[in-house]
Order: C-alpha cells, then sequence, then structure tokens
C-alpha cells in the first residue's frame, strides 16, 4: 500500500513525541528512583504506547485489510472484558457463543465488503432481537433482563461502536480519498484529549466532576484537556477535508463525546465494582480502558463526515 506523504510525516512527528517521552521518563526515573510509583506507571504507559502505535502503524501498512483486522481484534478483545465481568449462567452459552462466532465476525464482514445498510441496522435491530430468543429459548428466566440487558450492551459499545473506525475507510468522500488521514486525526484527538485531560488535571485539578464515578477528573483536567485537544485538532485540518474552523468543531465535539464515553465506561465499571476493565496492557489495565472514549466519539465522528462529505 502507498501511504500519502503527510501520513509519513505524522507517523515521524509521533515517533518523534514517543522518543521525547521516553526520554523525559529515564530522566525522571533516574533522578527520582525506578521504585517511585509514579514515575514506573509514567514509563509503564509510555511503553505501552510504543507497542500499540507500532501495531498500528503495521495495520495502516497493510491497508484496509489489515485496519480491518486490527480493530476487529479490538473489538473481540473489549467483548471479552466486558462479558467476563457480566453475571452469566449455564442458559446463556447459546448467547455467548453468537455474540463471538456471529454477530462479531458477520459485523466486520460488513465492514470489509462496504455493505452500510446491514452495518447500520445488524447489531442494534436483528441481533439485539437474536440474543433474548436464544436466551430464552434455554428456559432459565433468572435475571433473564438484567443478563440480556447487559450483553446487548457489550456487544454495542465493543463491536458496533468500535467498528464505525474502519469503515471510515468505506466513505467516497468529496474532494478527498486519503480516508486513513481522518482515522489518525480521530484517534489522534480524542486520545490527545484523554491524556492532556490527566496532564492538566495533575497540574491545576482541584474540583471533581464525578468523584464518585471516576475521582481523578477535574473539571480544570476536563477544560484544559478539551481546549488544547480542540487545538491541536485545528491544527491537523490540513490532513482532513475540512477548514480550520470545521476541523477545530468537529474536534471539540468529538473530545467531548470521548469525556462522555469514559464517564459512562467508568459508572459500569463501578457498578461491576472493578478498576479496570482488564490487565491487557500494561500500564493501561485493559483494552476497553483504552477504547472506551473512542467507543463512543467515533460513530459520531463517522456520521458528521457521511452526512456533511459524501
Amino acid at each position: 500500500m502507498t501511504l500519502p506523504f503527510s501520513l509519513w510525516w505524522l507517523f515521524g512527528a509521533i515517533l518523534l513525541i514517543l522518543v521525547i517521552a521516553s526520554s523525559i521518563g529515564y530522566v525522571l526515573a533516574r533522578r527520582y528512583g525506578y521504585q517511585n510509583a509514579t514515575i514506573s506507571n509514567l514509563n509503564a504507559r509510555i511503553n505501552a504506547w510504543w507497542v500499540m502505535t507500532l501495531v498500528i502503524v503495521v495495520a495502516f501498512l497493510t491497508g484496509h485489510i489489515g485496519s480491518t483486522i486490527l480493530f476487529f481484534l479490538i473489538s473481540f478483545a473489549a467483548l471479552r472484558e466486558c462479558l467476563s465481568l457480566i453475571y452469566s449462567r449455564r442458559g446463556d452459552y447459546a448467547v455467548l457463543v453468537a455474540c463471538f462466532y456471529i454477530i462479531l465476525p458477520v459485523q466486520y464482514y460488513f465492514v470489509l465488503t462496504n455493505w452500510y445498510g446491514m452495518f447500520a441496522i445488524f447489531i442494534p435491530v436483528y441481533a439485539f432481537l437474536l440474543l433474548p430468543i436464544l436466551a430464552g429459548l434455554s428456559g432459565d428466566a433468572t435475571r433473564f433482563l438484567d443478563r440480556t440487558a447487559k450483553i446487548q450492551w457489550a456487544l454495542m459499545v465493543s463491536v458496533f461502536c468500535i467498528s464505525h473506525v474502519p469503515f471510515i475507510l468505506n466513505l467516497e468522500l468529496k474532494n478527498f480519498d486519503q480516508n486513513i488521514l481522518l482515522v489518525i486525526f480521530l484517534l489522534a484527538v480524542v486520545q490527545a484529549s484523554d491524556v492532556l485531560q490527566y496532564v492538566w488535571g495533575k497540574l491545576l485539578g482541584k474540583h471533581k466532576i464525578a468523584p464518585t464515578l471516576s475521582p481523578s477528573k477535574t473539571v480544570e483536567g476536563f477544560v484544559g484537556g478539551v481546549l488544547s485537544a480542540t487545538a491541536l485538532a485545528a491544527a491537523l485540518w490540513w490532513i482532513t477535508p475540512f477548514s480550520p474552523w470545521q476541523a477545530a468543531m468537529i474536534g471539540f465535539l468529538i473530545c467531548l463525546m470521548g469525556f462522555a464515553g469514559g464517564l459512562v465506561m467508568s459508572a459500569v465499571k463501578r457498578d461491576f465494582g472493578v478498576k479496570d476493565w482488564g490487565q491487557m496492557i500494561k500500564g493501561h489495565g485493559g483494552m476497553m480502558d483504552r477504547v472506551d472514549s473512542i467507543c463512543f466519539a467515533a460513530p459520531i465522528f463517522f456520521h458528521i463526515l457521511r452526512y456533511y462529505w459524501t
């Protein structure tokens, strides 16, 4: 696959940022000690970002198929984490099999074949009807609604929402044919917002937004992170079909949705009584801990593109 020159510039910039971050982490560890919990956590997160960035670069180099496979695996890992926390019974066996071996691969088949009609309704309509039918056929009515609704919710966020990211590559946009840059824009802005909210919160944070749901989120961190990421979105307008002000507005919206996604998924974790969705990524928790903001931002970004730019 031949990547646009601008994308190589982006990859180079990301590599430079990671090198700088690793260098800072090394200096801090030498100065304050490798056993310092905060410094250790910081370096673990930087190392995890190295791994995730390299995986994403390899996927993009392999084109549409590689990118779709990457997000299929992300959805699989996120779905596994969600369902592992849900109370289930023997009667849910057929439901879980359908989630992993029918609904998940079929949804990504629609992504690969660019079948938008079925992509948009398969999970919210057909899968949502199929799952309670399978559960009902088991004859087990214990906490039936609770079990079924939670499995449907897990499928919605971990498969349906995430699958919107690779489907961006299928859109036929006006006067723009490098959709891979739009995927980079989405991921960079939303993830930068998460990181910058954390940084601003550590620097200036005093007022908690939702202390019972996410004690680390503050008003100062939210405002500083969202505004900083919005500025980043405006600065990246040149890799999109947007004007600078359009990039800023869209960036601001997906940052808000990303924040909302993180808050909602934190509430779900608190309901389950866990701190992280899993331990798949050292320093980052589980896969869902990394993509919770993407789950809410991706569908909104996708439909803005499809409605206004196709």
